[in-house]
């Protein structure tokens, strides 16, 4: 499979202030690494900086991003794909501090022909884990036709 390290917008479908990671870093089969500098303003940001809740977020646009590198290698576009859920989502901090370069990592623990899937994933800090948890996804063979209720995955 071909492991070219793709500018961000070419594997995550986010645009505009809505696509949070800021780089590809790595990827293979079953994991992606990306970067995200905390930013100094936002639609997230307040006082203290980013709240870690938003660190779920993070991951699955590192899981996005992930997925569309799989696509882009097998020379398709990458897909709209859904979170469905986080289990034991632990944030060591309640704020992620403006300027602050995160390391979000993300491994693939299953992925079936049916587009559900689930990850592993940490986001850290200067090597330090600042959070971590299980992300569910989803990702449909026709995202729009699901949208519309007309029952494909």
């Amino acid at each position: 499979m071909d492991r070219m390290l793709y500018d961000i917008e070419q594997v995550v479908p986010h645009r505009g202030a809505m696509r949070l990671v800021d780089r590809l870093l790595d990827w293979d089969d079953d994991r992606a690494v990306v970067e995200v500098t905390v930013p100094l303003d936002g639609m997230f940001h307040d006082d203290e900086g980013v709240p870690a809740w938003v660190g779920v977020e993070y991951m699955a646009q590192a899981i996005a991003a992930w997925a569309g590198c799989q696509a882009r290698a097998r020379g398709e576009a990458p897909k709209i794909g859904f979170l469905l859920g986080t289990r034991r989502y632990s944030a060591g901090t309640g704020f992620f501090a403006p300027g602050m370069v995160l390391r979000v990592e993300v491994q693939c623990e299953l992925f079936g022909d049916n587009g559900l899937g689930s990850f592993a994933c940490r986001i850290l800090h200067g090597g330090e884990t600042l959070a971590s948890a299980n992300v569910s996804v989803y990702q449909p063979a026709d995202a729009l036709a699901y949208l519309r209720n007309e029952g494909t995955t």
